[in-house]
């Protein structure tokens, strides 16, 4: 989607957007000929929604590409994944309130558990709680010293954190060090340029992974090394105010979410308690805003864990409380996903991610929300990156291009 045309056709008018995100809505069948997460679920409400609705698959970054959760959401807001890069370490720092200066370098930690051969055994160090996250986080910042920079590490949630390089002559051009499985060991941080600043701040990303497992030793039985991925320097995006002329807020639990509203310009909102929360949120903010993005994580967790029950669960939950969102009477509702999370694959995938579009505008096609239906809906199978322009155009927030 082309943002200068955005800017020059948006138009400001009464109308509200809800974009109800479900993270890694995106599944497959466990065996074949089943159903998907999605298909599974009973979702009555969703499926009403269906019959009224523009149905699609949006594809995130490109054929055959698995975006991460970043370029995911970012197609979604309208920004070209492929041109506005922003490191997961930038939207983690941002999402938990870290004042990122202009020549800092973020990375996203991953606390994961390292067996005795060397070799990652857990991605995740088990999920650990973020209470005994955040006493390890205070560790890492009492004891951490590099020659050169400061660091500075903060908890995102539980066994998530962001640490931050401050100094002179750093650059993003980094490898991660996590290998995406278990079973291998961790990768060194590469310099992905051959420039000066890169081949520093390799080396001293490596000196604090070292630094930090010495730290971490002993002190907790699964917590005992870091992953460091998405290395990133504070992007420039145009906001949401000046591309759409929106009055745009974000309601969203995890860290990381927040801080791609916030690179956005939207507002955050507090989440509240769960799902039930955040759209509690959304019913007493519904007159301070005109477009709203929120946020359901679980449904990508439940895909990452390989829990395909769990997932439909989630999904019904949302199912169930779809009816209050309804209440507000949004003159346009989209649902979808930022990518597909198969439990089948217990990763981020590069299929099609069903998208439902509900206006007064629309021209429906079935009866029912899944893949399969979507795939047959009168969208068909498009870059997410159009999903605003779908978005705007059904709120008439677009005046006509051209005589």
């Amino acid at each position: 989607m082309d943002l200068d045309l955005m800017r020059e056709l948006s138009v400001r008018t009464d109308s509200r957007i809800v974009l109800l995100v479900l993270d890694g809505l995106g599944g497959l069948p466990m065996e074949p000929g089943g159903k998907t997460e999605l298909e599974a679920a009973e979702t009555p409400h969703l499926d009403s929604l269906a019959a009224a609705s523009d149905l699609g698959l949006s594809r995130p970054v490109a054929a055959g590409v698995s975006p991460g959760s970043g370029p995911g959401h970012l197609a979604l807001f309208g920004y070209d994944p492929l041109r506005y890069r922003v490191g997961r370490g930038v939207l983690s720092a941002l999402g938990v309130g870290f004042e990122l200066g202009r020549n800092d370098l973020a990375a996203r930690i991953n606390f994961a558990t390292k067996d005795g051969s060397g070799r990652i055994s857990d991605r995740r160090a088990g999920r650990i709680p973020s209470e005994e996250a955040s006493r390890l986080v205070d560790l890492l910042n009492e004891r951490v010293r590099l020659e050169g920079v400061e660091t500075f590490v903060v908890h995102e949630k539980e066994h998530r954190a962001v640490v931050v390089f401050r100094g002179e002559g750093l650059s993003d051009a980094l490898t991660d060090t996590d290998p995406q499985r278990t079973g291998l060991e961790p990768l060194p941080v590469e310099p992905a340029d051959g420039s000066p600043e890169a081949k520093r701040s390799a080396a001293l990303a490596n000196a604090f992974v070292r630094e930090a497992d010495r730290v971490l030793e002993g002190r907790h039985p699964r917590a005992n090394t870091v992953l460091l991925r998405g290395f990133g320097m504070h992007p420039a995006l145009p906001s949401f105010e000046e591309v759409y002329g929106l009055r745009a807020a974000a309601i969203a639990a995890y860290p990381m979410y927040k801080g791609l509203a916030r690179l956005a310009g939207m507002e955050l909102l507090p989440e509240g308690e769960g799902i039930a929360g955040e759209i509690e949120t959304l019913r007493r903010s519904w007159r301070d805003h005109d477009f709203f993005f929120v946020h359901v994580k679980p449904t990508d967790a439940a895909g990452e864990d390989g829990d395909f029950e769990r997932k439909v669960r989630i999904i019904e939950e949302v199912d169930g409380l779809l009816p209050r969102i309804l209440q507000l009477e949004p003159d346009v509702l989209a649902v979808t996903g930022d990518h597909a999370t198969p439990a089948r694959l217990r990763s981020h995938s590069w299929h099609g991610v069903p998208f439902l579009l509900r206006s007064p505008y629309t021209l429906p096609t079935a009866r029912s929300f899944g893949e399969r239906a979507c795939a047959g809906g009168s969208l068909g199978v498009f870059p997410a990156q159009e999903i605003m322009g779908y978005l705007m155009g059904h709120a008439l927030k677009l005046n006509r291009y051209g005589a």
